[in-house]
């Protein structure tokens, strides 16, 4: 195992029948680390969690955490990781306060509900799991996942079903774990938004394989995305521009506001700005908004599935 990685997978395949879930993926994710996966339905992300989980076994290749094999060796990880899964499986007729108080003592921990209470579940505690809305079934198991503060923090989709303030919490709690405890986070995810503003890596997998993998500003300055100009003046001059812009499209004005779509911002905005500068004019607002990385991926995606 590489420095620092606590997970090293290493040419790993995962088949249903015909179907190669996972094709031949390889990567590390370091100690402290939080390592976003990226890809549509189908792209072979909870197959991959679910082994390094130790929920499923590699069809080939290799898959090490903590420098062991958590299909063989799952019970000797359970202290040292946390898993929310999509579908948790809990007795319906089990209590939130019960589940938490089984899985700690699973794992040699005596009960903490402070994660819990965090995520507003208290009034819920003594409820049945029958009786908790999907978005409080998402929390709950949040809280399990992350309740014995783990080195290694595995999340499927943790913020499906929520509303903004739990996502809200929650992307704050992940936050403090790692800073506060050095947890490495594994997260897969549909939601762009988050993992931009929580990874530091992420891999983009398309059927299976591993297809792009950087910081998710790398990801997005790799692409063939447009930065978008969009400027507002006191005379409105560049809404009456009819002139070609350096290195820009002219696209259609919004509610008084020129915009332009440009491959190289520096040169539109020296143009820009020397037009304002010859008709007398002065910049009231102006954004320079680069492309995101939901755009980046769904480019890749769009060119790898074609």
């Amino acid at each position: 195992m590489s420095d620092r990685a606590i997970v090293e997978v290493k040419e790993f395949t995962k088949s249903y029948g015909r179907v190669a879930a996972v094709d031949k993926a390889s990567f590390e994710l370091k100690r402290g680390e939080t390592l976003a996966l990226l890809g549509p339905n189908g792209a072979g992300k909870t197959s991959s969690l679910e082994c390094i989980e130790g929920l499923r076994w590699p069809d080939a290749g290799s898959i090490r955490v903590f420098g062991l094999d958590p299909a063989r060796e799952g019970r000797r990880l359970c202290g040292r990781m946390g898993v929310q899964l999509q579908a948790q499986g809990l007795p319906s007729a089990m209590t939130a306060r019960e589940a938490l108080a089984f899985f700690a003592r699973y794992r040699g921990f005596e009960p903490d509900y402070s994660v819990a209470l965090r995520l507003g579940l208290e009034p819920k505690l003594g409820s049945a799991v029958s009786e908790l809305s999907t978005g409080q079934q998402r929390r709950l198991a949040l809280a399990l996942a992350a309740a014995h503060g783990p080195e290694l923090l595995v999340l499927d989709e943790p913020t499906a079903g929520l509303d903004v303030e739990t996502r809200d919490e929650l992307h704050a709690l992940m936050a403090e774990l790692k800073e506060r405890k050095g947890t490495t986070i594994l997260l897969a995810t549909h939601d762009m938004a988050e993992a931009e503003k929580l990874a530091d890596r992420a891999l983009v997998m398309v059927k299976g394989r591993i297809v792009a993998e950087g910081s998710p500003r790398e990801l997005t300055a790799g692409g063939s995305g447009r930065t978008r100009i969009v400027v507002s003046t006191e005379s409105s001059s560049l809404i009456r521009l009819r002139q070609e812009v350096a290195e820009a499209e002219r696209m259609p004005d919004e509610e008084g506001y020129a915009v332009f779509l440009s491959r190289s911002p520096g040169k539109t905005l020296r143009h820009l700005l020397a037009r304002l500068e010859a008709a007398g004019d002065e910049v009231v607002d102006l954004r320079v908004e680069r492309p995101t990385l939901e755009e980046r991926f769904l480019e890749i995606v769009q060119r790898r599935e074609a």
